[in-house]
């Protein structure tokens, strides 16, 4: 019985890891400039992300372990793996801007506005690190969740391949690096977020979560991977009606 408990208690870690997996592999994808696998591997990673906190409520296997390996796991799925994609991106604003860029050749101040890039890296470790220490965030979120970050940036190549403005738009670094900045900015932000975890079937405790979840699935049938940044701005803007209800009641 003992035995049979350790292997269920490691289950849920074992999905953790192949959550590290998959960002270490959409890291590698992405520095070879296959962004469309990337990206699509940091869904995958999301995948595992929920499975792995579905996994430990059933099982009631929760640890302290457990808690610091998904951090681990997020930093790299969903910090530095879409910080490797948008690095990718603005390497390609850069050239469209500047014919002649190459890495070897580029100027300090062309080392910055790409290296930019990371940022996204520094503030998703930071959101994870307040996570683990901040008591408010028992069952709700403060601050952008580091993973709908990530799928917002993992749905630009996408875009990139499918649609003609969205490459005027987002091959453009004077959009690119303001939006670094407000992505940034969101993660680590006092804005109180909808949680995306389902205690119960009732309505009325998850309307707000019902809500987003139909008009997502609408969205994705009819516009695709195109609904990824529709989809994150419905999120912010549900949050913030969801929070300032709650405060009225």
């Amino acid at each position: 019985m003992r035995q049979f408990r350790v292997i269920t208690a490691s289950i849920p870690n074992f999905i953790t890891i192949l959550n590290l997996l998959m960002g270490c592999l959409s890291i590698i994808f992405a520095f070879h400039g296959n962004l469309l696998v990337a990206s699509s591997l940091i869904f995958i990673a999301g995948l595992f992300d929920f499975f792995d906190g579905l996994a430990a409520r059933v099982l009631k296997a929760y640890s302290e372990m457990g808690k610091e390996l998904d951090s681990l796991a997020d930093i790299v799925s969903f910090g530095v793996a879409p910080s490797v994609i948008l690095y990718q991106i603005m390497v390609m604003a850069v050239i469209k801007f500047n014919p002649e860029y190459t890495f070897e050749t580029s100027s300090l101040l062309e080392y910055f506005i790409t290296g930019s890039a990371f940022l996204i890296a520094a503030f998703s470790a930071l959101r994870l690190a307040k996570f683990n220490i901040d008591e408010r965030q028992t069952n709700s979120f403060i601050g952008v969740p580091v993973p709908a970050n990530a799928f917002l940036i993992a749905s630009f190549p996408f875009i990139l391949s499918n649609c003609d403005f969205g490459k005027e738009v987002l091959l453009n670094i004077y959009v690119l690096i303001p939006l670094i900045v407000f992505l940034s900015l969101l993660l680590t932000s006092e804005i109180p977020m909808l949680s995306l975890k389902i205690k119960n079937l009732k309505f009325h405790d998850n309307k707000s979560l019902f809500v987003l979840s139909v008009l997502s699935l609408i969205l994705l049938i009819v516009l695709k991977m195109l609904a990824v940044p529709i989809i994150f701005c419905l999120y912010l803007l549900i949050s913030i009606i969801d929070s300032s209800l709650k405060r009225k009641v």
